[in-house]
């Protein structure tokens, strides 16, 4: 009972997403998730949970969007 009380005391946190979600999101496939899961650039930022289960904050994937957005607008305002 303490611990639901606890909660509700709790600032709204992210949403947490697993790889369906973030690949729907992104219209990407799921390999596609893994795999920028664990590359150095672009890296799209993870939470491993255990036995490798992986989830994702809504506001990091977004943010990992916008990133890949400015560095595909810079890159054409160079040519």
């Amino acid at each position: 009972m303490a611990f639901a009380a606890s909660v509700q005391q709790m600032p709204s946190r992210d949403v947490l997403l697993t790889v369906e979600d973030v690949a729907q999101r992104l219209n990407v496939t799921k390999d596609w998730v893994w795999d920028h899961s664990s590359r150095k650039a672009p890296f799209l930022p993870v939470i491993r949970m255990s036995d490798g289960v992986l989830r994702y904050r809504l506001s990091e994937v977004e943010e990992f969007v916008n990133e890949r957005e400015r560095a595909s607008v810079l890159r054409r305002k160079r040519r």
